[in-house]
C-alpha cells in the first residue's frame, strides 16, 4: 500500500509538470489567460474594465492597445531595431533603447515609469515578449516585416507624444 502511494504522489507531480509546461508552451498564464489569441484577449480585456485579471489591481483592463503617453523630449524613450542574419541559422533582432529599462522581474505588475518590456511581431503576429536588447529569430518569410514595441509593465503601449513607441524593419531573404 505504501508503494502505491508513493507512485501516486510521483504521478501527480510530475502530471501537474507536464501540465503547466504544455500550456506555458500555448501561451497560457496560471490564471488562465491566453496571450496568443487576440480574439480571446479582446473579450478578456472588455470582461476586465476594472479588474485587471493578472495582478489583482484596478485598472481600466489589460489592453495592448492602449498607450501610455510621454512628453517629448531629452529624456522621452527611444527605440530602434535592426535584424541581421545569424553566422549559424535564422536572424538576429538588435533592439537600442533610450530612457528605458527591461524589468521583467515586474512584468504584468504595476505601471513603473520608464521600464518594462517590448513586444515582437512578425507580419502583424504577436511571437513574443523580449526583456533585453537581443533575440534570436530561427527563421523568417521573404520581405517579412518585424516590428517590435515598447510595453509597460502591465503590458500598455508606451508612446511619445500620443504616438505609439515602436519601430520596424522588413527583412529580405538573402
Amino acid at each position: 500500500m505504501e508503494r502505491s502511494l508513493a507512485l501516486f504522489v510521483i504521478g501527480l507531480i510530475f502530471g501537474g509538470g507536464i501540465g503547466f509546461v504544455t500550456a506555458a508552451g500555448y501561451g497560457v498564464t496560471f490564471d488562465g489567460h491566453d496571450h496568443t489569441d487576440p480574439a480571446a484577449h479582446q473579450a478578456q480585456a472588455a470582461s476586465t474594465q476594472s479588474h485587471d485579471a493578472h495582478s489583482g489591481h484596478t485598472t481600466t483592463g489589460h489592453n495592448h492597445d492602449e498607450l501610455v503617453s510621454v512628453a517629448a523630449g531629452p529624456d522621452a524613450p527611444a527605440l530602434t531595431i535592426s535584424v541581421s542574419p545569424d553566422p549559424a541559422s535564422g536572424y538576429n533582432l538588435h533592439l537600442v533603447t533610450r530612457n528605458f529599462t527591461f524589468a521583467p522581474e515586474r512584468a504584468s505588475q504595476d505601471h513603473v515609469a520608464g521600464e518594462g518590456h517590448a513586444h515582437v511581431y512578425v507580419n502583424g503576429e504577436k511571437i513574443g515578449r523580449l526583456y533585453g536588447s537581443w533575440m534570436h529569430l530561427a527563421s523568417l518569410p521573404d520581405n517579412a516585416e518585424v516590428e517590435v514595441t515598447l510595453n509597460t509593465n502591465d503590458h500598455r503601449m508606451l508612446a511619445v507624444d500620443n504616438q505609439p513607441l515602436k519601430a520596424s524593419v522588413t527583412v529580405s531573404a538573402d
